[in-house]
């Protein structure tokens, strides 16, 4: 059965706005953040997860860390193009000056992350 999930807070603009969504029905075995942000400088602290971390970037850039200490390096994500974060890859990210909207897949059916800072 299919099924269609609407936002908590019922906007339907699609604009300012996170939201989680964990074991997703239908057997679906990911686990989802929506992101819309016109904000600078957005983003969560150092982390990484034990599977894959997939962004579609749909909206305005943000710069990436990925790794961390003297191997980290920065990737600039635009709209348009996907980043796949390998398991176990600590990871970061700021929205750029236009802010940010994109759709981070988590390969897993909940959160697992573990705070590096």
């Amino acid at each position: 059965m299919d099924t269609l999930i609407t936002r908590s807070d019922a906007r339907e603009d699609g604009e300012e706005w996170t939201e989680n969504y964990e074991r997703l029905p239908g057997g679906a075995g990911v686990s989802l953040i929506l992101e819309s942000t016109t904000q600078e400088g957005v983003g969560p602290r150092l982390h990484s997860h034990p599977y894959a971390e997939t962004f579609v970037i749909r909206r305005g850039w943000a710069t990436f860390t990925l790794g961390a200490g003297p191997d980290a390096r920065e990737v600039i994500g635009r709209s348009g193009q996907v980043l796949v974060v390998p398991a176990g890859t600590p990871h970061k990210f700021r929205t750029g000056p236009a802010g940010y909207e994109a759709v981070h897949i988590h390969a897993n059916d909940h959160f697992v992350t573990e705070w590096l800072e």
